[in-house]
């Protein structure tokens, strides 16, 4: 079986385009151009992308989270509709934890539409729980969020739940033919 080279980087202002289609493909238009703009420009926000050499699409997803104070608040993680079901969800979730790991903050956080199934399987599956509700959070059709949350990101413990993850996300990769390098 061949295995197709996944790079996880940093975003800059160069890949403003690809973000704003990956956007457009993922949410429809979440946040605007110069939205991404000051993510890209803030010291407090990391915005990582995922991309392949052989795919026609520049970015397969994204992740961003912004560090205030010792947490990471996680505020986007998108992988383009035709990539679904490849692991490129949990590989971006994975490299956003590890992230805020190496940084030292302490907890991370998001919030997630009520509804979104997948998602919140995902971030369960990184053992994130849930710690409250937003009531009808979502503008565009009053959905409520559920806030998640992981704690204790600095633990030794925590260091074994990485390796666990890196292992498992890179095992679900090779099973779609995918490989990274984290």
């Amino acid at each position: 079986m061949i295995s197709l080279d996944l790079e996880l980087q940093l975003l800059t202002p160069e890949h403003l385009s690809a973000i704003l289609e990956l956007d457009q493909a993922c949410f429809g238009g979440l946040w605007t151009l110069e939205g991404y703009q000051r993510e890209l420009e803030s010291p407090n926000s990391d915005l990582l992308g995922l991309f392949s050499p052989v795919s026609s699409l520049r970015l397969l997803g994204m992740g961003c989270f912004w560090s205030i104070l010792d947490e990471a608040h996680i505020t986007i993680l998108a992988v383009h509709p035709q990539y679904h079901g490849q692991g490129l969800g949990q590989a971006l979730l994975y490299s956003l934890i590890k992230t805020a790991c190496d940084r030292g903050l302490e907890r991370a956080t998001l919030e997630v539409r009520a509804s979104n199934s997948a998602a919140i399987s995902l971030y369960q599956k990184f053992g994130f729980k849930t710690a409250g509700r937003r009531r009808r959070y979502y503008k565009d059709n009053d959905e409520d969020a559920l806030i998640l949350w992981i704690s204790e990101l600095q633990e030794p413990q925590f260091q074994d739940n990485l390796d666990n993850w890196h292992t498992q996300v890179s095992d679900r990769l090779r099973k779609s033919s995918w490989h990274i390098a984290f």
